[in-house]
């Protein structure tokens, strides 16, 4: 998908290193896109990325001001780039491994999409930390591929009771009129540094936004967006196991530019 370099942190500087870490091992991610330079909201990612960290390796933390400096300090300043950063835990059955460590995944950015087309994934949300970006990654990625056998883009998880949570990999937002509105707290969803920033720019639009309990159902017809780090926005166009069409994207222009508005340089 995209060129890729591998960085472990020593404490003090990366250091660059073969891909050797086991995926099992991934506690906590979180990634961003940096154009020429320039990224949304890197303190807000880097606040998640800290309490995720102190959450599971507190003895890490004291690791954090330096690491994102050291981060911030390899990014290229042209071009494009999706960067992780990442915290690997050990079990220590290897002492061939290092400890809890912290890691670097500096990678090329894939292109810029468009329309996106959702599926309902057919089994409750088979997550075991769906408030923490890392230790699902794998399964979720294994959720979007099935989700290209049913001819859609992406997965939508529904909790138990049916009712909508997230995208296996964006959050899933809709146009109720001209209020926008999200999933509430009754489900476990990741907290999203896209969604806060587009509901920011909702808010400082005039629009009014709500959280809603909802099933697929309850969309037909609405104008949803998936949204991510990565892409922004995307205006979905269908949803395969819907049953009935979903509405026209208007919003999408107007938000994607005040979304561009938002990079800045890194520091």
């Amino acid at each position: 998908m995209h060129d890729s370099k591998f960085f472990r942190f020593d404490g003090a500087a990366l250091i660059e290193c073969q891909d050797s870490v086991s995926e099992i091992r991934l506690a906590v991610a979180d990634s961003f896109l940096v154009e020429a330079g320039r990224v949304r909201s890197l303190a807000a990612h880097e606040q998640r990325f800290s309490s995720w960290v102190t959450a599971a390796s507190p003895a890490v933390t004291s690791q954090l001001s330096a690491f994102f400096a050291a981060v911030r300090s390899a990014i290229p300043k042209t071009g494009r780039w999706f960067p992780r950063i990442e915290l690997h835990l050990s079990d220590g059955s290897d002492a061939n491994q290092p400890g809890d460590a912290l890691f670097l995944r500096l990678r090329t950015a894939p292109e810029q999409l468009g329309e996106i087309k959702l599926w309902s994934l057919d089994e409750p949300d088979p997550r075991l930390h769906p408030e923490v970006k890392g230790p699902d990654l794998s399964l979720c990625m294994q959720l979007r591929r099935k989700a290209q056998l049913h001819g859609a883009d992406e997965a939508v998880i529904l909790d138990v009771s049916g009712f909508l949570t997230e995208g296996a990999l964006s959050s899933i937002v809709w146009w109720r009129g001209e209020v926008l509105c999200a999933p509430d707290h009754q489900n476990i969803w990741l907290a999203s540094v896209t969604r806060n920033e587009i509901f920011e720019i909702a808010k400082s639009l005039g629009f009014q936004t709500r959280l809603e309990h909802v099933k697929p159902s309850d969309l037909v017809g609405l104008e949803i967006w998936a949204l991510s780090s990565l892409q922004g926005i995307r205006a979905v166009s269908d949803w395969v196991n819907l049953g009935s069409p979903v509405g026209k994207c208007t919003h999408v222009e107007k938000f994607q530019k005040r979304l561009r508005l938002l990079g800045t340089a890194i520091s």
